[in-house]
């Protein structure tokens, strides 16, 4: 069994078949749509309310730490940010020589597009990666860029990328379903 191609493969067939095309044709509207009252986005700097917005740049995202029970529901902007800094962005510098990000440095997308671009960008630099680990690489620890799991082996963190972009990517799509079914029957969220 190749491990290497079975890891590539899972995240490369979710994101060609299902996660990048329900994202062709993503507005700014959805982009930034809070679906309920004290959701958490990406904002242009200054007009947040979260405890804590942080970003480089126009625009900030929101959090909170520790995070409130329950979580605030998060917008396709949140959403995508985290994936660009917390889930792919993150690792590409810890591990495979990416530019270093961090959520309070990190300059956010102004609009659903430049989002994409850069969703696209990252995700190519990611499964690039992964695709040119050897098997010994994929057997070897993590190391300290991922605190407590830092003995883990590297094709358990591929795993564990490939969980959330895939679980991240099905909530965007969820919201994507809810904005367009948005007044239906009289209705509004």
């Amino acid at each position: 069994m190749d491990i290497r191609r079975e890891l590539t493969d899972q995240l490369q067939w979710h994101w060609e078949n299902q996660a990048r095309p329900r994202l062709e044709g993503l507005t700014d509207g959805e982009y930034f749509w809070e679906p309920v009252p004290g959701s958490w986005n990406i904002r242009p700097r200054g007009t947040g309310a979260a405890a804590i917005q942080v970003g480089q740049g126009d625009y900030t995202i929101d959090f909170a730490i520790p995070e409130p029970d329950p979580a605030p529901v998060t917008t396709i902007a949140w959403r995508l940010g985290h994936i660009l800094v917390g889930v792919l962005g993150g690792r590409l510098a810890s591990h495979f020589g990416g530019p270093v990000v961090s959520y309070e440095t990190y300059e956010y997308p102004a609009s659903a597009r430049e989002a994409l671009e850069q969703l696209d960008g990252m995700y190519a630099d990611w499964s690039g990666a992964v695709s040119r680990l050897s098997l010994e690489e994929l057997g070897q620890p993590v190391g300290p860029a991922e605190g407590p799991f830092a003995e883990a082996p590297m094709a358990a963190l591929v795993q564990h990328i490939n969980r959330e972009m895939i679980h991240h990517l099905a909530e965007v799509a969820l919201l994507r379903d809810l904005w367009a079914h948005r007044y239906v029957h009289g209705g509004t969220l």
